[in-house]
């Protein structure tokens, strides 16, 4: 978690490969973030990381949007980034060379989304994963990067449409090969007509060894056939080599893309994985989107449809034949209101559900709808009261993923995000957002409030909560991890005092660090817990009680190790005696065939010695 370590530690910590940090560096300044190509998640999480760099902001003024084709892949980017509890990450299931347009409420005014950080890491041949990854030797093959070469030119390109002015998008490839890396940015910056440049960040990677990018490069197809220019080659092989893998001729136009500013990291340079990172800045719309409005379009290409019409019929090729308006275009024209009608009677309602319309029905499991708390609703007084929440906590952030019956839990995600929710729930497939911050308690309900905290959203919550809170020391902490339910006799007199008045139910445990000890751990820690009659226990999952164990010293691998002796010599117990109890079953079994004199054929000695000791007249 982001809360415990550094930032720099902790993005050691979430990478899973040490070349992957750089692409997240080059992007430089966060605010509004869109990761493509996101799976596995890696990059993600050092996306949110840094965002939330600043530990005492519990709602950044941004969010990430994580991306991925592959609907199974998105649960596996779900759960990356649920490891560093962040209110501000959305998961969508999406093509990244089509990935929607979203809109956002400005004022009461809909807007485009811009982004202005965008993560391309577009799907390649992994030719410079060879190290480690075996199977590049035996599959690859030059027909790899000419099969994907077009995927990345159009994902790019969708990228760049929806970045922001001013902002950058980073493009790279686990590849060295040119015609997936600077064929690509070259192609895109040609058709961009000056609106996007290559940014020299040379400066912003101190210490780092690379290459500059290439200007000259060939084209190979599979057969080893070697092709300079697009001139020379044969029109039977043009669907497998397109014009954009060729480098730009005129020399003036190559020279002004300065494709030298890519970066190229080498694998011995620095013990590392081959790859490819090109930082590209928006300066202005692209060109094919300086186009007229919708109305200026549809009254245009009327016009000419009809000036096309007459002219035909005046050489006397077309009949000119106006047709009434078909009883299907009320019918849609209707569908097309009520579905209107429902999709601002949802939004007023703070319900984020599935799209109605069959295009946007994905393939994947069937997603629960987002449902924000209404302004009134009964739920949050009782939970307000209990725990003594701040006015400023923003209540309308908090939603669920039930729109009928009981809600189990609650989850909480940043007003930006509630923005995007509200106004892009027909538009976009959303896999998961948010962090669960209460779930449900029916024993809780005595006490005063169902809902008890969950760890997740704990250092979300933890900001606007003014009761129910106690301070525990380092010894406390201890014993609240390493036991599963404690008496309070086993906590400090401190402790005591403030369990002392305090009503039954969930709380909140927290070690502020003491300076004056500089051999204790330096870091605060903020636990939810639950005050019993007569003990004190910790709601934290096992692997975070692990991780915390390990900051305070203690050694958990050998506590670890003790508790799985205990657990195998238990195992080993258990059989001696299903052993013992079949033996003794062998024997029962044998005494009563014995006494109604049936022939036993058992061929083990044991069970011929045990039945003849009940009767000698067996051989």
């Amino acid at each position: 978690m982001y809360f415990f370590t550094p930032l720099s530690d902790i993005s050691f910590a979430s990478r899973s490969g040490s070349n992957e940090l750089f692409h997240v560096i080059l992007l430089n300044f966060l605010f509004y973030i869109l990761d493509m190509c996101a799976a596995p998640g890696s990059k993600t999480a050092q996306l949110i990381e840094m965002l939330h760099a600043d530990m005492n902001v519990p709602f950044p003024e941004g969010f990430v949007i994580a991306n991925d084709i592959d609907n199974k892949r998105c649960y596996l980017l779900v759960h990356q980034a649920k490891r560093l509890n962040s209110p501000c990450i959305m998961v969508v299931n999406h093509d990244a060379s089509s990935i929607p347009t979203l809109q956002i409420d400005n004022s009461g005014r809909k807007e485009v989304l811009f982004y202005d950080r965008i993560l391309c890491d577009v799907p390649c041949s992994g030719d410079g994963t060879m190290r480690k990854n075996i199977d590049v030797w035996k599959k690859w093959t030059t027909q790899n990067s000419l099969q994907l070469h077009g995927l990345q030119l159009r994902i790019a390109t969708r990228g760049v449409e929806q970045l922001a002015e001013g902002g950058r998008m980073v493009y790279s490839t686990c590849s060295l090969n040119p015609v997936e890396n600077e064929a690509v940015i070259a192609s895109l910056l040609e058709k961009s007509e000056g609106a996007l440049e290559l940014a020299d960040v040379s400066s912003e990677l101190p210490g780092l060894k690379w290459m500059p990018g290439i200007t000259q490069w060939k084209v190979m197809l599979k057969d080893g056939q070697w092709f300079e220019a697009w001139k020379d080659v044969p029109s039977n092989r043009q669907t497998q080599i397109r014009p954009t893998m060729f480098p730009i001729k005129d020399e003036e136009k190559q020279k002004a893309m300065n494709l030298e500013r890519c970066i190229r990291i080498l694998p011995h340079h620095q013990n590392t994985g081959g790859f490819f990172v090109a930082v590209l800045i928006k300066k202005s719309p692209m060109p094919w989107n300086k186009r007229q409005s919708k109305l200026q379009r549809k009254l245009s290409q009327r016009t000419a449809d009809i000036s096309v019409s007459a002219a035909a019929a005046e050489d006397g090729a077309v009949e000119i034949v106006e047709e009434p308006p078909a009883a299907e275009d009320e019918e849609t024209k209707e569908s097309q209101h009520l579905l209107t009608v429902e999709s601002e009677q949802s939004k007023k309602d703070g319900v984020c559900g599935p799209p109605p319309s069959k295009k946007m029905k994905l393939f994947g499991f069937k997603e629960d709808p987002f449902v924000f708390l209404s302004e009134d609703d009964p739920l949050f007084p009782p939970i307000q009261k209990f725990y003594a929440l701040d006015p400023s906590f923003p209540k309308m952030n908090l939603l669920t993923r039930t729109q009928e019956g009981k809600k189990r839990q609650l989850y909480m995600v940043s007003k930006e995000l509630r923005n995007v929710l509200l106004n892009n729930s027909e538009r976009m497939k959303v896999i998961n957002t948010g962090i669960k911050v209460w779930s449900r308690n029916s024993d809780g309900e005595q006490f005063g409030c169902a809902f008890r905290l969950a760890q997740e959203g704990i250092y979300t919550l933890y900001p606007f909560i003014n009761a129910r809170i106690i301070n525990v020391c380092i010894e406390d902490v201890k014993v609240l991890l390493t036991q599963e339910n404690p008496f309070l006799s086993k906590f400090s007199s401190e402790t005591h005092k403030w369990v002392k008045d305090l009503a039954m139910g969930s709380i909140v445990l927290k070690y502020e660090p003491d300076p004056s000890k500089p051999d204790t751990l330096q870091c605060p820690v903020v636990l939810c817990g639950w005050h019993g009659k007569t003990s004190l226990r910790a709601f934290v999952p096992k692997n975070e009680r692990l991780h915390y164990l390990r900051m305070m010293g203690v050694e958990v691998f050998k506590a670890k190790r003790k508790e799985e002796d205990f657990e195998s010599k238990t195992e080993e117990g258990d059989q001696d005696n299903t052993k013992h109890m079949e033996e003794e079953m062998d024997m029962e079994h044998n005494e009563l065939a014995t006494k109604m004199e049936l022939p036993q054929k058992s061929t083990l000695g044991k069970q011929c010695f045990l039945a003849g000791a009940h009767d000698t007249s067996v051989p």
